[in-house]
C-alpha cells in the first residue's frame, strides 16, 4: 500500500507539474503592476500624443471600461478624421484628384524593405490605397462613433463603383498588407459598400495554408499571424463585442498548436493580440492566454514603465499600440462597451464638428 500511495502521489505531482507547464502561473499582482505602470505613463503624457494616437487609446479604453471620460480622446480624433474626410470626399469629382492623391499616399509609405514591397504590390492598382487607406479608414471611424461625415453619399457612391476585390485578393498584397486588408474588408461591409469577406478569407488561406508554415521566414509568419488576429479583431468591431469561437476555430486552433513558435518569432504586439483573440472568443482560461500574459509581463521595462520597441525605443507615440494591447490583455473586462456614440454622451454631444450628423442606430447596433 505505501508503495502504491507513493506512486499515486508522484502521478498527481507530475499531473500538476504538466498542468502548470501548459498554463503558467500569472499572478494578479504582476498583471496589475504592469497594467497600472503603462496606464499611468500613457495618461500622464496623453495630451502630447498625435490626435490619431490619442483616439486609438481613448477608444480602446472606453470599450474596455465604459468610462465616458475617455470619449474626449475619441472626440479629438473625430475632429482630425472629419477634416480629412471633408478634403478627400468632397473633391472626388475633381479631375485627376483620385490618381494624384493615390500617388501621394504611395509616396509616403517609406523606403524600407516592407515599404518597397508594398509599393511594388500596389503597382497594378495604385488607386486601391486611396479607396481603402483613405476613404474607408476615415468614413469607418466616423461611423464607429455613430455619425456620418461630410460628402458621405459622394464617398459611398465612389466606393461602390471602385474595384476593391482585385487588390484585396492579390497574392503580393496579402503578403505585405495582410492585417490592413482584413480591416478594409470589414470597413467596406460596415459602411455598406461591399461584402468581400468570403473572397478575402479564401485568398488569405490560399496564400498562407497551415501546411506551408515551415517555409515562411520570420517576417512572413508575422504577417500571417497579424492577419489572423485582425480577422477576429475586425469581426468584433475592434473590441465592441465578443466573436463566435466556432467561426474562428481555424485561427484559434492554429494559435494553440503553434504558440511556442509564436512566442519565439512574433513581436510583442502580435503576441498580445494572440492572447486577446482568445479573450474575444470567450476563452479566458485557454492556456495561450496565460502564456501570452507571462510573455508581456516579462517584456515590461520597469525603468521606462512601458513595453519598448524591439530595439528598445521608449517613444510613446510609436509604442502606444503595443502598450494599450498589453493593458487589454492583462485586464480584460467582463463586459465590452459599444461606441463611444459621441452624439449621445453628455461629455461630448455639445462639441461635435459641424460637418457630422448622427446616424439612425438600430437596436441590433446597440
Amino acid at each position: 500500500m505505501p508503495s502504491i500511495l507513493r506512486i499515486s502521489t508522484l502521478a498527481a505531482a507530475l499531473f500538476c507539474a504538466s498542468s502548470f507547464a501548459s498554463a503558467p502561473l500569472v499572478t494578479e499582482a504582476a498583471k496589475s503592476e504592469v497594467y497600472q505602470g503603462i496606464k499611468a505613463n500613457l495618461e500622464t503624457h496623453l495630451f502630447e500624443l498625435p490626435p490619431r494616437v490619442q483616439g486609438h487609446y481613448g477608444i480602446r479604453q472606453y470599450r474596455m471600461t465604459g468610462d465616458s471620460r475617455y470619449a474626449n480622446a475619441a472626440l479629438v480624433d473625430l475632429y482630425a478624421v472629419t477634416e480629412a474626410q471633408a478634403f478627400y470626399a468632397c473633391n472626388l469629382d475633381n479631375k485627376d484628384f483620385i490618381s494624384n492623391e493615390a500617388t501621394k499616399a504611395i509616396s509616403v509609405l517609406g523606403k524600407g524593405p516592407r515599404a518597397k514591397a508594398r509599393k511594388k504590390a500596389l503597382k497594378p492598382f495604385p488607386e486601391f490605397i486611396f479607396y481603402t487607406d483613405v476613404l474607408l479608414r476615415y468614413s469607418s471611424r466616423i461611423d464607429e462613433f455613430g455619425l456620418t461625415g461630410p460628402c458621405h453619399e459622394q464617398l459611398i457612391t465612389t466606393l461602390k463603383k471602385a474595384d476593391l476585390k482585385t487588390g484585396l485578393t492579390d497574392k503580393a498584397m496579402i503578403e505585405t498588407w495582410a492585417a490592413q486588408l482584413i480591416n478594409y474588408v470589414y470597413w467596406a461591409k460596415q459602411i455598406g459598400v461591399g461584402d468581400y469577406l468570403a473572397d478575402y478569407k479564401s485568398a488569405f488561406i490560399g496564400v498562407y495554408p497551415d501546411n506551408q508554415d515551415q517555409q515562411l521566414d520570420k517576417k512572413q509568419y508575422r504577417n500571417k499571424l497579424y492577419g489572423m488576429t485582425h480577422f477576429i479583431f475586425a469581426a468584433s468591431e475592434y473590441y465592441q463585442h465578443n466573436v463566435n469561437a466556432k467561426e474562428f476555430a481555424w485561427i484559434l486552433d492554429h494559435f494553440e498548436k503553434n504558440i511556442d513558435r509564436i512566442l519565439e518569432d512574433a513581436t510583442d504586439d502580435i503576441i498580445a493580440e494572440v492572447g486577446i483573440s482568445f479573450l474575444l472568443a470567450g476563452q479566458p482560461n485557454n492556456p495561450v492566454v496565460a502564456k501570452t500574459q507571462q510573455h508581456i509581463i516579462k517584456a515590461f521595462n520597469q525603468q521606462e514603465q512601458m513595453i519598448t520597441s524591439p530595439r528598445g525605443n521608449p517613444d510613446l507615440a510609436m509604442g502606444e499600440h503595443r502598450n494599450v494591447l498589453a493593458m487589454m490583455l492583462l485586464d480584460w473586462p467582463e463586459k465590452l462597451h459599444k461606441g463611444p456614440y459621441l452624439s449621445e454622451l453628455k461629455a461630448t454631444k455639445k462639441y461635435l464638428p459641424k460637418q457630422v450628423q448622427a446616424k439612425q442606430q438600430t437596436n441590433s447596433e446597440r
